[in-house]
């Protein structure tokens, strides 16, 4: 009898999740979302790994109302021979950014972490004691929790950038939305267990 109330309660909560998925979806995609509102700072950070461009042009537009004087661009190299920073500098001032001087921040990393670690120093040389971060709405959560950590001795702000891959408010319709949704989770329970 107690196994058959167990199975009804899960087979309700399931057709509740099918027939009315925003309640109970929404609040997991939103989690993901944790952002500052932007806050002038002493440098501007924009981390790797968009491929469409909302990060370099969300911080150039952050550039122009004068969040930062500096706007550092993090380019880790492996695209065709390439570094990201440059193939993303390159398409920001192919878009009508040619007022704003970034400046690139080649480096090897391949998470946020290892990322983080290495562009460190060259910070705090530039006298970055606070830094405002830019990435993507999803990422925002994660990178703010890593970087805080092994930024120790600087002000991380966390600045979100609008993404084709990913809408908190629907990610469960769309394939691009559910991969997007998927790894970041996945990324996020790693961090959590020191991954």
């Amino acid at each position: 009898m107690r196994r058959l109330r167990w199975l009804v309660a899960i087979a309700a909560l399931g057709a509740a999740v099918y027939f009315f998925p925003r309640p109970f979806l929404y609040r997991l995609g939103a989690y993901l979302v944790k952002a500052d509102g932007p806050v002038k700072s002493d440098c501007m950070f924009v981390l790797a790994g968009d491929f469409n461009g909302q990060r370099i042009m969300k911080a150039a537009e952050l550039y122009r109302l004068g969040m930062a004087p500096k706007l550092f661009i993090s380019g880790p190299y492996g695209i065709y021979g390439r570094s990201e920073d440059e193939l993303a500098i390159a398409f920001a001032k192919a878009n009508r950014t040619e007022d704003v001087p970034f400046i690139p921040l080649p480096n090897h990393g391949r998470s946020t972490v290892t990322e983080g670690l290495e562009v460190l120093p060259r910070l705090r040389q530039e006298g970055c004691r606070s830094v405002l971060v830019v990435t993507s709405d999803f990422h925002t959560r994660r990178a703010g929790r890593i970087l805080r950590r092994i930024w120790p001795d600087l002000q991380v702000r966390i600045a979100s950038a609008p993404t084709v891959d990913y809408d908190a408010e629907r990610w469960w319709t769309n394939r691009n939305y559910q991969k997007t949704f998927f790894f970041e989770w996945t990324k996020t329970a790693a961090d959590w267990i020191g991954l």
